[in-house]
């Protein structure tokens, strides 16, 4: 593939129905050690409160866990949810973090709270929401910065760790955001698509360099299963369209085995709802998978991939980190 981009990972630490959270993020490590071996530059863990089936909450634990049981990989937040913390705490967590595991943690950022209303307001009770994202951004990279002459509150650890800060978005506010402030970007085209041309677009036409980036830098994550044969993916997709299935109707989102056919499982408006939300979904072998990604690396320019794997056997979702390295090994 040419100008083949870096490869990286994203995790929502699904627990599969029956598992115990203990096991997932043991299972969770593996994956992680896998990606690290084979030379996926990052693993980002997300966060979303009140899902049953979903562990990614306390993003900054794991973030931790994972850098501990790894030694090279970049690991961060695929993203700490701002409207949902206070920054301080954020820089205090992150800072903490950078000092354990040097220049290998990155702050992905998002304006959403990644829960429901009720949710939302039981994790932060002052009121404050995505509207002082650009203030707490800024807030932010303040405190992770070098302590000035007479600065009230300071983060310590966080002072002059300069973690790396992402913005993360499936819009084009987001795109432009991370432009004006000169600042890496990555789109969430693992659950939004449509978006996805128009914001990097926006995003690296209205860059400007900043301390922290010269140049934009931007990330695409997408949706994929990769399996030995394009018959073994299609059964193994079904796990991540009965979770989408579940989301869709508030149900909750434990991962579950593969099945031979979704019929019967959804209906029409249901079946293109799910393909809708998954509608950069990688499929196949290696081959396929890297004739689907020459395709979309045809119509946009990123530096970076950041795939999603639903795949409900552990063995078979690290192998399938083996095919993903294939595309652009082979």
């Amino acid at each position: 593939m040419p100008d083949c981009p870096e490869y990286s990972l994203l995790e929502l630490a699904s627990v599969r129905e029956g598992d115990s959270v203990g096991t997932t993020l043991a299972n969770s490590v593996a994956y992680a050690q896998r990606a690290e071996r084979l030379g996926f530059k990052r693993f980002w863990l997300a966060e979303h409160h009140n899902m049953e089936g979903i562990s990614s909450s306390a993003t900054s634990l794991l973030v931790g866990h994972i850098a501990g049981q790894t030694e090279t990989i970049r690991v961060g937040s695929g993203g700490v949810m701002l409207p949902n913390h206070p920054p301080l705490v954020i820089a205090e967590q992150f800072g903490t973090l950078e000092s354990l595991y040097p220049g290998r943690i990155d702050l992905g950022l998002g304006r959403a709270p990644g829960t429901d209303p009720v949710t939302a307001r039981a994790l932060r009770r002052d009121g404050l929401g995505a509207e002082q994202f650009p203030e707490e951004i800024a807030r932010l990279q303040s405190l992770l910065g070098p302590l000035q002459p007479g600065q009230p509150i300071k983060a310590i650890p966080g002072a002059d760790t300069n973690v790396p800060i992402w913005l993360l978005g499936s819009s084009l506010y987001s795109a432009q955001l991370a432009a004006v402030r000169g600042l890496p970007y990555a789109f969430a085209g693992h659950f939004a698509p449509r978006l996805y041309r128009e914001a990097l677009r926006v995003y690296r036409d209205s860059f400007q360099p900043s301390e922290q980036l010269q140049t934009p830098y931007s990330m695409l994550a997408l949706p994929a299963v990769p399996a030995d044969s394009m018959a073994e993916a299609r059964y193994l997709a079904t796990t991540s369209y009965q979770r989408i299935l579940a989301l869709f109707r508030g149900q909750p989102l434990w991962m579950k085995p593969p099945v031979h056919s979704m019929e019967g499982l959804w209906n029409a408006g249901e079946q293109a709802s799910v393909k809708d939300f998954l509608g950069l979904q990688l499929l196949g072998d290696a081959a396929s998978l890297r004739e689907q990604l020459e395709q979309i690396l045809s119509t946009v320019e990123i530096d970076e991939l950041m795939f999603t794997v639903d795949i409900y056997d552990p063995g078979k979702r690290r192998h399938a980190l083996d095919i993903l390295n294939q595309t652009r090994t082979s």
